[in-house]
């Protein structure tokens, strides 16, 4: 067994006193599981697309918050979109129109 540091002993001693204690995902967070997981199994075709870098930087960001992969919260996020489910909320409405626009290249 290799040497632990002071932080490996550190949680194995509190381990072995009883002192850390197991959680469980709460059934939102199994949810939001079972639908990413749902989502990967139902494909079917692939889409390509284009997006500005700062647009699938910020997805890529969101997606890292929401744990999943990033094209799995594209999506997910066009599920609900098609679906009537995806709502937009006032303040993204605001954010939205203060954004300045991304120039568009040729092609």
């Amino acid at each position: 067994m290799k040497k632990l540091d002071a932080f490996e002993k550190e949680i194995l001693d509190a381990y072995e006193k009883g002192e850390l204690k197991s959680t469980s995902p709460s059934k939102a967070t199994l949810a939001k599981f079972k639908a990413a997981a749902t989502a990967t199994f139902l494909k079917e075709k692939r889409v390509n697309i284009r997006l500005s870098t700062p647009d699938l930087m910020d997805i890529q960001a969101r997606a890292l918050e929401e744990g999943m992969p990033y094209q799995t919260l594209i999506a997910s996020v066009l599920h609900k979109f098609v679906s009537g489910r995806l709502v937009e909320s006032e303040s993204s409405l605001t954010r939205h129109s203060t954004r300045t626009p991304q120039k568009r290249g040729a092609g």
